[in-house]
């Protein structure tokens, strides 16, 4: 087992070099590959021997793990997460030249609190698509330095905003400035381009989004909180292919699968979404890699389990009268089973007892969340992921405060804790 402090700076590390769900993807593989795993394109036969395989689809990826004497009755051990994070991302033609400088033309995307990317200094990530001789290609492009910036209006112009609350326009006031050059300036995708050794003019389509610079860092008296973009959901991206990789996780018997999809936080209905046949697709294959008779494939569904990890409100010590008083929420107290009485998450009694269980086994405290019976319920992958392939799910996740802000805030000994706890669920 690496040791904790490596542990926490590749942790670190991780989200920082995660700019867009691309990138985040790209690290996943990169971590799994040096664990061994094998990567696949989704065309290719998908084999049947013992091994640690993945595959990727855009900001998407799945992995799993073949045992050496795969049981039916053992089931196959899921865990799901999602790669993608609110934020800004760039128009078609996302370049609004103005006498004062040059603007970006920004959508925003899923529940982004808007407040929270002002007077940042924000780098710009994603993919470009070209066209050249070669044909189609899409590349991955990161500036990981200060090129925008959105300014807030100063208090003398808005003598209210204190106490009348800040009021944004969306289209009007969340436009990165990125240049002071009137006239001509060059477009943020050539600059793009260029910074990767691009023709610019093969350049015909982008995926790019605005993230804050300011690296993560372990901060507090005693640095026991983790500030970082992105922690919703990253954290658990990181510990469930911390998980995977680790050699204590490997079961003799059952089949270990990781998806971490894309589009989580505007719907999942994408083709690299959860709500999309891409892990039903993936089990598919499987079974029919392992040659299993039609009818296996249904007592495999009744002996498998889901694992819904994404992140929970911790209670926020300055709004606690927002929370339900009777599940207080602690950074530090350890992962966070969710509960809604309307299916937002798919934890049932069953499965919180099994997640019990296993916290026990490997020394691992929970905590259980509900949300206010006034209050209406985010929800996650979960549901989704209950109801398309009809198995036990269970909604889990690391508490946080400024959730969908530019910068959130955690435990990093509850990500740790995590990740010890999901190495148990596919250890068996």
């Amino acid at each position: 087992m690496t040791p904790p402090a490596e542990r926490r700076e590749d942790l670190l590390d991780f989200l920082r070099r995660s700019t867009s769900p691309y990138h985040a993807a790209h690290e996943v593989t990169e971590r799994l590959r040096a664990a061994g795993a094998v990567v696949l394109d989704e065309r290719d036969h998908w084999p049947a021997t013992e091994g640690l395989y993945a595959a990727v689809r855009d900001g998407s990826v799945v992995a799993w793990r073949v045992p050496r004497s795969f049981r039916v009755e053992a089931g196959v051990r899921i865990v799901g997460a999602h790669t993608d994070s609110p934020n800004l991302r760039l128009m078609p033609s996302g370049t609004v030249r103005t006498p004062l400088g040059s603007l970006a033309a920004v959508e925003v995307y899923g529940g982004a609190l808007w407040n929270s990317w002002l007077d940042r200094d924000l780098g710009i990530s994603g993919r470009l698509a070209t066209v050249g001789t070669d044909g189609p290609e899409v590349h991955l492009v990161s500036i990981d330095e200060p090129v925008a910036h959105i300014p807030q209006l100063a208090i003398h112009l808005d003598r209210n905003v204190n106490s009348g609350g800040l009021k944004l326009d969306p289209q009007r006031h969340l436009r990165p400035l990125w240049s002071i050059t009137s006239g001509q300036a060059a477009d943020l995708r050539d600059v793009l381009a260029a910074r990767h050794d691009l023709d610019p003019g093969t350049v015909v389509a982008a995926d790019l989004m605005f993230h804050d610079t300011n690296p993560p860092a372990l901060i507090g008296m005693d640095q026991a909180l983790l500030s970082s973009a992105r922690i919703d959901n990253l954290v658990s991206c990181w510990a469930a292919t911390d998980a995977l990789c680790d050699p204590a996780s490997t079961s003799e018997e059952s089949l270990a699968v990781m998806a971490l999809f894309d589009h989580e936080e505007v719907g999942s209905v994408s083709a690299s979404g959860a709500a999309a046949p891409l892990l039903l697709g993936l089990l598919d294959r499987i079974v029919a890699a392992l040659e299993l008779p039609g009818a296996e494939r249904h007592r495999l569904s009744a002996a498998s389990t889901c694992l819904s990890v994404d992140g929970a409100h911790g209670t926020h010590p300055n709004y606690a009268e927002r929370h339900e008083p009777g599940h207080p929420i602690r950074l530090g107290a350890g992962p966070v089973l969710k509960w809604n009485a309307n299916e937002r998450y798919a934890t049932d009694a069953g499965g919180a007892a099994m997640v019990h269980d296993l916290a026990a086994r490997c020394g691992v405290r929970l905590q259980e969340f509900v949300m206010r019976a006034d209050l209406a319920c985010g929800s996650t992958i979960g549901p989704l992921t209950a109801a398309g392939l009809g198995i036990r799910t269970v909604d889990l996740g690391v508490a946080q405060l400024a959730m969908h802000s530019a910068r959130e805030l955690c435990a990093h000994e509850d990500v740790a804790a995590l990740a010890k706890l999901l190495s148990a669920y596919w250890a068996g």
